[in-house]
C-alpha cells in the first residue's frame, strides 16, 4: 500500500532516539522528509546522518518547555524543505516515582514539559498545517491503566489524552487530523533505565514481557510503522481516537 508520503514534511520533536526516531525511520524509509528535535545536539547530529544525511532529515536542538520551540521547527521545515505537512509530539517521560510522593515542584516542572509543552506544541503545529496535515501525540498507556510507580504520567498523560480529542474536534473543520498514541513496554532507552533501576535489569524485563500477552518487549520500529500509517494520507478518515500499540497488554478496549 502506498502511504502517500513521497515529498511531505514532518516534524517530529524528541526524536534524537527512541520511539520518535523509529517514527522518522519509518518515515523517511516511504520518501518524507524529516525535521527532527531534542536536546542534545550531538545525539541530533547522529541521528540525522543515520536518516540519510541532509537531503533527508534536518536536526534543530529544541526543549518544549520553551514557548518559541514550536514555531522553530516549522520553520525549519518550510525553511529546509519548502512545506510542512504534520508533527510526531513527543517528551520524554516523566520523573519515576509515586503520585503521593512528588512535590510540588516536581509536578510542576512535569506538567510544564510533558502537558503545556505537548499542548503548546500542537496548537502551533495545527495552524500551520494546510489541509489533509495531522499530528500525532505519544502518550502513555497509563491514558488508559495506571502504571504502578509512575504517578507523573498517570496524572498528567490521561488529561493530555482529553485535550487532544477536544482539539481534534476544533480543527478536523480544516482537515487537520490528530491521533494520540499510547505506546506499551518498548526496548528504548527510557525502558532500560526503569529495568536498571529495579536493581537487576534482566529480571524486570523479562517480569514486563511475561505480562505481554505477545509475550515479548515491543521494537521501536513497530511502532515506528504505526505512527508513520497514522500521520500519513492513508490515514486520512483517522482523527481524535487514541491508538495503543503495546502488544495486548492494556485491557480496557
Amino acid at each position: 500500500m502506498d502511504l502517500g508520503l513521497a515529498g511531505r514534511v514532518y516534524v517530529l520533536t524528541g526524536a534524537s532516539k527512541g520511539l520518535g526516531f523509529a517514527t522518522a525511520e519509518a518515515l523517511v524509509a516511504d520518501g518524507a522528509q524529516v525535521v527532527i528535535s531534542a536536546r542534545d545536539e550531538g545525539a541530533l547530529a547522529e541521528a540525522v546522518e543515520r536518516l540519510g544525511g541532509e537531503s533527508h532529515a534536518a536536526g534543530v536542538a529544541a526543549d518544549l518547555s520553551d514557548p518559541e520551540a514550536p514555531g522553530r521547527l516549522v520553520e525549519a521545515a518550510t525553511g529546509r524543505f519548502g512545506r510542512f505537512d504534520g508533527a510526531l509530539i513527543s517528551v520524554g517521560g516523566p520523573q519515576p516515582g509515586t503520585a503521593a510522593s512528588m512535590t510540588d515542584d516536581q509536578w510542576r516542572a512535569a506538567f510544564e514539559t510533558v502537558f503545556l509543552g505537548s499542548i503548546r506544541a500542537a496548537r502551533v503545529f495545527a495552524a500551520a498545517l494546510p489541509e489533509s496535515g495531522a499530528i500525532g501525540l505519544v502518550l502513555s498507556t497509563s491514558v488508559r491503566n495506571p502504571l504502578p510507580g509512575l504517578g507523573l504520567s498517570n496524572g498528567l498523560r490521561p488529561g493530555l489524552a482529553m485535550a487532544a480529542k477536544d482539539m481534534a474536534d476544533e480543527y478536523a473543520p480544516r482537515g487537520v487530523r490528530i491521533v494520540g498514541l499510547l505506546p506499551g513496554t518498548f526496548l528504548t532507552g527510557r525502558n532500560a533505565s526503569l529495568f536498571a533501576a529495579s536493581g537487576d535489569a534482566s529480571q524486570a524485563a523479562a517480569q514486563a514481557a511475561a505480562r505481554i500477552p505477545l509475550r515479548r518487549l515491543g521494537e521501536p520500529a513497530e511502532f515506528g510503522r504505526v505512527a508513520a500509517f497514522v500521520l500519513s494520507p492513508a490515514a486520512s478518515y483517522v482523527t481524535g481516537v487514541t491508538i495503543t500499540v503495546d502488544g495486548g497488554s492494556t485491557r480496557p478496549l
